[in-house]
């Protein structure tokens, strides 16, 4: 064995050892209880609060969509018109709830959710969510807060401005959009956007045709 070889093969094993190091760590930091039931169902009371944002309500509730989103992640962006045609195509036929999951590497996905609560506290979160989505590239992976947008966004909609800064800057905001993302961990979300239907949890969905078909199955159930 020749001593670049000898080399080469330390460095991956180096390299092996701290990509090893780094899953670990990342699953120490996810949750390790899940409250889900014996059917692999997720406890109602953790996906739906009396307080949690229902964007559609069917009157029978026999099917209930919930989604963990952050405003600022790509693939919800992209999800998005999905849902907003599932809104359509579905009304008043099922219930669709949101609830807030801002990741840490996403620069302004706390400050938009807070965003959307603050617009919520007027009235006016369906319409903020909207505004968040549909411009999501104008304000997205930018470094510094993009309050001043978020602001815009308000005077847009209507809003009282000066009740909305303060409630975008008031720590009951914060910790209700904490409180939405401490149920999504509970539920065992580690990633946006995650989907529950009638308490379980979408996986592999490839596009709306997936998540329509699920829908469909849970109604004609």
């Amino acid at each position: 064995m020749t001593r670049n070889t000898r080399l080469t093969l330390a460095a991956l094993a180096a390299l092996v050892l701290v990509v090893a190091g780094v899953l670990t760590i990342d699953r120490r930091d996810r949750p390790t209880t899940v409250s889900a039931s014996a059917d692999g169902t997720i406890d109602p009371a953790t996906l739906v609060r009396d307080d949690s944002h229902v964007l559609a309500t069917a009157a029978d509730g026999k099917v209930t969509l919930v989604e963990f989103l952050d405003f600022e992640c790509e693939a919800c962006g992209a999800a998005y018109p999905a849902v907003k045609q599932i809104l359509a195509d579905y009304e008043g036929r099922i219930t669709v709830v949101v609830r807030y999951f801002p990741l840490p590497g996403h620069p302004n996905s706390g400050l938009a959710a807070r965003t959307a609560q603050a617009a919520a506290n007027q009235g006016r979160f369906a319409e903020m969510y909207a505004l968040l989505f549909e411009n999501q590239t104008a304000w997205g992976h930018r470094e510094q807060p993009q309050t001043e947008m978020f602001l815009g966004y308000a005077r847009s909609l209507g809003l009282d401005v000066d009740r909305f800064q303060r409630d975008l800057d008031d720590p009951a905001t914060a910790a209700r959009v904490a409180k939405d993302k401490a149920d999504g961990e509970a539920a065992g979300v580690s990633g946006t956007p995650t989907f529950f239907l009638n308490g379980r949890p979408l996986t592999d969905l490839r596009g709306q045709d997936d998540l329509t078909a699920a829908i469909d199955a849970a109604l004609a159930e």
